[in-house]
C-alpha cells in the first residue's frame, strides 16, 4: 500500500473512530446543553435521566461496533463475554421456571430472564469503562487528522496560508497513525475479565449439565420403549417356543423341530433389533473404524449427495468422536429437513491443535442458532470439550458450519 493510500485509509478510519468513541459523550453533551438552555436547577433532572437512559441503550451497540471495526481492520476478535440466557423449564404445576421466578407462560419467563440478565450483567460496567476511556484516549488522537483538515480549510479561507499549510501537514502526517491506539485500548478494556469468564463458564457448565440430564433421561426412555416393544417381546415369545418344543420333543418331534426353527429365526431377529438399538447409542463403525469411516457410512445413508474429504485417518478419544459424529449427523439432518438441500460437502481435518469439521450444503439457508433450538444444544455439547460451532447461513444459501474441538490426534 502506497503512502498516499495509507494516509487516505488512516484518515477515514480516524474519522470513524472519532464518531464511534464520541457517541456516548455526545449524549451527555446534548443533555448538558439542554439543561443550560433551560436555565433552571430543577430542569437538570430530565436531561440527566435522558442521558443515563441513552448511555444504557448505546452501551452494547457501540461496544459491538468497536469489536466489529477491530476485527475488520486488524483481524483481532474480542469475545463479548456477555452472560448467556439460562434454560426455561415447565414444571408439573404448569408454571415456567427461569432460574429466578415462576411465570404463567414461557414467553413471560423468557422475557423476565432476558431483562434480569441484560441489566445485571457485569459486562455493562466493563463496556461503560471502555467507552469512557476510548473517548479521552483513542477519540482524542483520532481527532487530530480531522482537526488538521478543519484548520487547513479555515486557514486558506481566511487568507492565512501558514495556518492552512500547517493544518494540512498535520492531517496528512498523522492520518496513518492517529487511529492505531484504538486497537490496543479496545483489546485491553473490552475483553472479558477473568471473573466474567469464570462466571460465564459456570453458567455454561450448568446449562450443559441440564442438557446432559435431559438427554440421558430421553435416551433411557427410548431404550426402555424399544426393548419393551421389540426385543423383549420377541425374547418372551422365544422362551415360550422353547418350552413348548421341549414338551413336544418326545410326543411330536416334527412339531418340536418346527418350533425350534421358528425360535432360531426369532433369536436372529432379536439380535438384529438389539444391534439397531445399540447403533442408536453409538454406531459400531465409529468404535471399530473411527470417525472418518463412520461419517462416510453416515453420508451413504443420507438422502443428500454428500462428499466427504478427510486428511487421513483420525483416531480421537471416544467421547470427542461421538460428539463430533452426532454433530455432523444433526447438521446433515437439518440440511435435509429444513434447508431442502440436494448436495453437501464435509471436510474433516486436524490443524495441529484440534479437530476441524467444515460442512456446507446448497440449501435455501436462513438457519439460526436459537436459544432453545437443536443447534444451540449442539453448541453446548461441543462446549463441554471446549469446542465451538460457527454458522453462516444467509437467506438463499449456502449454509456453512464449522465445528472445532481442541484435541490431539492419535
Amino acid at each position: 500500500m502506497s503512502w498516499v493510500a495509507s494516509a487516505c485509509v488512516g484518515f477515514v478510519r480516524s474519522c470513524v473512530v472519532l464518531v464511534v468513541s464520541m457517541l456516548v459523550p455526545a449524549v451527555w453533551a446534548a443533555g448538558v446543553a439542554v439543561a443550560v438552555w433551560w436555565r433552571s436547577p430543577w430542569t437538570w433532572i430530565a436531561p440527566f435521566v435522558w442521558a443515563c437512559l441513552g448511555t444504557l441503550l448505546l452501551l452494547r451497540p457501540v461496544a459491538g461496533i468497536v469489536r466489529s471495526l477491530l476485527a475488520r481492520w486488524t483481524g483481532t476478535v474480542i469475545p463479548d463475554g456477555y452472560r448467556e440466557l439460562g434454560a426455561v423449564t415447565q414444571l408439573s404445576t404448569g408454571f415456567w421456571w427461569n432460574g429466578h421466578s415462576y411465570e404463567k407462560t414461557r414467553r413471560d419467563a423468557e422475557k423476565d430472564l432476558r431483562l434480569r440478565v441484560r441489566w445485571t450483567d457485569p459486562a455493562n460496567w466493563r463496556d461503560l469503562r471502555c467507552l469512557a476511556i476510548l473517548a479521552v484516549t483513542a477519540g482524542l488522537t483520532a481527532a487530530v487528522p480531522p482537526a488538521g483538515i478543519v484548520a487547513a480549510v479555515l486557514g486558506f479561507a481566511q487568507s492565512m496560508p501558514v495556518l492552512g499549510v500547517a493544518g494540512l501537514v498535520v492531517a496528512v502526517a498523522s492520518a496513518p497513525y492517529a487511529w492505531r491506539p484504538f486497537g490496543p485500548i479496545a483489546v485491553r478494556f473490552l475483553r472479558p475479565t477473568p471473573s466474567m469468564a469464570l462466571a460465564n463458564r459456570v453458567d455454561e457448565l450448568t446449562a450443559q449439565r441440564a442438557d446432559a440430564t435431559v438427554a440421558q433421561a430421553a435416551e433411557i426412555r427410548r431404550i426402555e420403549r424399544d426393548l419393551h416393544d421389540g426385543a423383549q417381546a420377541r425374547l418372551v415369545s422365544l422362551g415360550l417356543s422353547l418350552a413348548t418344543a421341549e414338551k413336544l420333543m418326545e410326543t411330536d418331534p416334527r412339531a418340536a423341530k418346527a418350533l425350534l426353527k421358528d425360535a432360531r429365526v426369532g433369536a436372529a431377529t432379536s439380535l438384529s433389533e438389539l444391534r439397531e438399538l445399540v447403533r442408536g447409542i453409538n454406531p459400531p463403525v465409529l468404535n471399530e473404524r473411527g470417525l472418518v469411516d463412520a461419517v462416510r457410512a453416515l453420508a451413504m445413508d443420507t438422502p443428500l449427495e454428500t462428499a466427504v474429504n478427510a486428511g487421513g485417518e483420525l483416531r480421537l478419544d471416544p467421547p470427542i468422536e461421538s460428539a463430533v459424529y452426532f454433530g455432523i449427523a444433526e447438521l446433515l439432518t437439518n440440511a435435509v429437513k429444513h434447508a431442502q438441500a440436494d448436495h453437501a460437502e464435509i471436510a474433516i481435518s486436524h490443524d495441529g491443535t484440534g479437530i476441524v469439521v467444515l460442512i456446507e450444503d446448497d440449501g435455501r439457508g436462513g438457519a439460526r442458532i436459537e436459544d432453545a433450538g437443536g443447534l444451540a444444544g449442539l453448541r453446548r455439547r461441543l462446549a463441554a470439550f471446549d469446542g465451538t460451532l460457527e454458522l453462516t447461513s444467509p437467506n438463499g444459501g449456502p449454509t456453512r458450519a464449522r465445528m472445532t474441538v481442541p484435541c490431539e490426534s492419535l
